[in-house]
């Protein structure tokens, strides 16, 4: 007798699956190991230029924000975007907005804050996430903590690839965020929300267009 033939179909998508699995993985564990060479951006500058853009212009964010799109565009000059397009983001339930400076398939640097406050869960991410508060004081929980941890404007608040928190971000909180690994997946995270409840498309539409535009732009513009 024999097999039926909806059990020949599953089997053949299982061994298709495992095929492509195989085929997929060595290329991926290959590109995980030389991520790092990919990177334009050192969180290490970025961190002392934030210092140095607070210290040299106070609580004044806009100026802040001007003083390191220039010092940045003139260290990366094809890979930064001058082009101040801010628009709101909603991800894990917090709500501010968003300064792309950069994005590319390993890589996002992006300005993001709030006028009047947020908080929300961080997420579960693929990368490295570097939050360098430039205004403002953020603060994050982890269960089993019985007290925050906080962030003051100088600070770095170092979000390690699949770990998660709860955080806040107070009135007048704006940020350097600046995120290292792979970039995509993370994306889900950020449309999310419209997608479930603020149905704001034409947040999304802008977001997806200038995420689109810079990570091709820098794609195309990658030197191997």
């Amino acid at each position: 007798m024999s097999p039926p033939r909806n059990s020949n179909s599953i089997g053949s998508w299982l061994f298709f699956l495992a095929t492509l699995l195989g085929a997929i993985f060595p290329i991926y564990y290959m590109l995980e190991k030389n991520l790092d060479k990919f990177y334009i951006f050192d969180h290490e500058h970025l961190h002392d230029l934030s210092k140095r853009a607070i210290a040299e212009h106070g609580n004044n964010t806009k100026a802040i924000v001007d003083y390191i799109v220039t010092e940045l565009h003139g260290m990366h000059p094809a890979n930064v975007n001058l082009n101040e397009e801010w628009m709101f983001n909603n991800a894990g339930g917090a709500m501010g907005a968003m300064y792309i400076i950069h994005a590319s398939i390993t890589e996002y640097l992006i300005i993001f804050g709030t006028a009047v406050g947020t908080e929300g869960h961080t997420g579960v991410h693929t990368a490295d996430d570097y939050f360098n508060i430039l205004t403002g004081t953020q603060l994050a929980y982890v269960p089993g903590e019985y007290e925050p941890e906080v962030y003051p404007a100088g600070s770095v608040h170092h979000l390690r690839r699949g770990h998660v928190k709860q955080y806040k971000m107070p009135e007048g909180c704006f940020a350097l965020e600046y995120a290292r690994g792979w970039i995509p997946p993370m994306l889900f995270f950020g449309f999310a929300d419209t997608l479930s409840s603020t149905l704001d498309f034409g947040t999304l539409w802008t977001t997806v267009r200038v995420t689109a535009r810079e990570m091709i732009g820098n794609l195309i513009r990658l030197k191997f």
